[in-house]
């Protein structure tokens, strides 16, 4: 078990990181708080774990965010929020370490992605890059960083941020790439945002469960950001190549710009909130993981290939 931590709470258990994390805690013998809004949905995620408690909280509402804090040392942060209701980022994150601090709470780790950034200014985006988000979501996601990075340069509570790019693999249920497996499993025409010819960063999230569990156990992490990049870089139109074939299926997309996304936005709120994202499919951010690198060692990282056949495996499993 890392020096410090004996109980540690995952805010937005539910969700991708979570699920990916829990295994990691309960192979280190941490025991963990499984935190979110649906129990059910937390107990047939968590219900059979050693070391698992399951929390229902809303943590909108300070009182219960005040109880999912209670009696833990350390609180991982990936809850995740519709595309149309990113202003609530800031106001939960507020509302959060508010309770932690309440709840005298000794470390936060929020785990984020690459919005805050805005338009990469270098091939390579490392953590001392410039935080100048034009879209609305980026400037959202600055402002909740912003509020853990003032959190712990007030003392008590110990912060830190760790930036990850766009997911792929289990419970991955709202991402670009989720949309791409279904439509290959389905047998249907996917759609990549943008230009496919540039290219992208996805991680296979099962291998950022080990790096936060590290991260979170190293007390000289803590008062900095970290990021955590895929396992290289890969053209849209290879994605979902590489998606098909392992699916049985010939590839089949189409790729849809930004006049097209603004057509079909006037129908699907969704589509028409990631209009102001399209920058990252055209001038994508890659992160620079190095200074992770040389902190934990070497950092295992799974193949496309390899992380493609084993997302299929589990959705076919579901």
């Amino acid at each position: 078990m890392p020096a410090g931590i004996q109980n540690l709470a995952i805010f937005g258990a539910a969700g991708a990181i979570g699920c990916a994390l829990a295994p990691e805690l309960v192979r280190r013998g941490i025991p963990f708080r499984a935190v979110g809004r649906r129990r059910q949905t937390l107990a047939d995620a968590f219900g059979g774990m050693a070391g698992a408690e399951i929390l229902d909280a809303d943590l909108s509402d300070p009182e219960q965010a005040d109880r999912a804090a209670q009696g833990v040392d350390t609180i991982v942060y990936a809850v995740g929020v519709p595309f149309t209701e990113f202003d609530k980022h800031p106001v939960l994150m507020r509302i959060t370490l508010e309770a932690a601090a309440r709840a005298g709470v000794a470390r936060l780790m929020l785990v984020t992605g690459i919005y805050s950034y805005g338009v990469p200014r270098t091939p390579r985006v490392a953590e001392t890059h410039p935080r100048e988000p034009e879209s609305h979501k980026g400037k959202c996601r600055k402002q909740q960083e912003d509020l853990v990075t003032e959190a712990h340069q007030h003392g008590g509570l110990r912060t830190m941020v760790v930036r990850l790019p766009d997911f792929y693999g289990p419970h991955t249920g709202r991402s670009l790439a989720a949309r791409i497996f279904h439509s290959a499993l389905e047998g249907k025409t996917a759609t990549w945002l943008g230009p496919a010819s540039t290219p992208h960063e996805f991680i296979f999230v099962p291998d950022a469960a080990p790096v936060l569990a590290d991260l979170a156990g190293r007390q000289d992490c803590y008062g900095e950001a970290w990021n955590l990049g895929g396992v290289e870089t890969i053209a849209g139109i290879d994605f979902v190549t590489r998606v098909y074939r392992a699916a049985g299926r010939d590839p089949n997309y189409r790729s849809m710009g930004r006049t097209m996304m603004r057509i079909e936005g006037a129908v699907s709120p969704t589509v028409k909130e990631l209009v102001e994202l399209l920058y990252l499919q055209e001038t994508p951010v890659i992160l620079d993981d190095r200074k992770l690198a040389a902190t934990l060692g070497v950092l295992a990282k799974t193949s496309y290939d390899d992380g493609i056949r084993g997302t299929l495996e589990w959705m076919r499993a579901q």
